[in-house]
């Protein structure tokens, strides 16, 4: 089991889900993952879940407000771990990137920011405080990968090279080019363009591991998911779908060879 308590800056440490409808999305995850969830409150009615696996913390999902729900569609978000936020939101600024929250206080759980790298994606930060991160990582059900689908692969590679110290390792074939991101030689995530005529605007994309990608999509469906990319293979690596919850929140399945 890939037990995590802490994740160095520049490591993706969280992934959290803004929901419409957090109540269905508890029960759809838990059946899909086998997440069980601890609520805490957060005031006026709202409250925060912590997903959990074999019991460590796997991700989080709270409710979009309804001013949020007018123009923000359920998703998932990628945090990426800082030991300053402010000086994360100052850097990404400078590299031409939008700091869309400024760095703030989280209880004495940690400090955050919310960014906006040059191409239009949303990342958030995480300086830790009592909260380090997700708890398990590389196991089925628990998240395993995040991927950048960007409009400008050059802009987005320069910027998150800058602002966490990432490698970069383009690889193509006859189909795409791919480009992975490494931590200290160790690949923690990718990135490819857009393809042609997708409207989405540059987003980040959390990938969960299953042990059955096959079975995880047809149970998925079979809980109201939608299926955007069926069960596909990655030659010499695995096998890969693209899901959307009952809500609209986007993210993937992933089955290691």
């Amino acid at each position: 089991m890939s037990i995590v308590s802490t994740h160095e800056p520049g490591a993706f440490c969280w992934v959290e889900l803004g929901t419409s409808d957090q109540k269905a999305a508890k029960a759809f995850y838990g059946d899909l993952f086998g997440w069980g969830h601890q609520d805490n409150e957060m005031g006026l009615g709202s409250y925060y879940t912590i997903f959990q696996l074999k019991g460590h913390d796997a991700a989080a999902a709270y409710t979009l407000d309804p001013e949020q729900q007018a123009g923000i569609p359920p998703h998932w978000t990628i945090y990426v771990s800082t030991a300053d936020a402010e000086a994360t939101a100052k850097r990404s600024a400078e590299l031409g990137g939008e700091v869309v929250v400024p760095a703030f206080d989280v209880y004495d759980l940690g400090r955050m920011a919310v960014l906006k790298d040059p191409t239009g994606a949303f990342h958030n930060v995480w300086q830790p405080g009592k909260n380090t991160g997700v708890g398990i990582h590389n196991e089925p059900g628990a998240f395993c990968w995040a991927q950048l689908n960007t409009s400008d692969t050059a802009k987005a590679e320069a910027y998150y090279k800058a602002l966490f110290g990432w490698g970069a390792s383009i690889g193509s074939d006859d189909t795409m080019t791919y480009t992975e991101w490494q931590q200290h030689g160790t690949a923690i995530g990718g990135m490819m363009v857009l393809p042609d005529g997708v409207m989405a605007p540059s987003h980040w994309r959390a990938y969960f591991s299953v042990e059955d990608c096959d079975a995880t999509a047809a149970k998925a469906q079979a809980l109201g998911a939608a299926t955007y990319v069926p069960p596909s293979d990655i030659p010499n690596t695995g096998r890969f779908a693209v899901l959307a919850d009952p809500q609209g929140a986007v993210f993937a399945i992933y089955e290691e060879n």
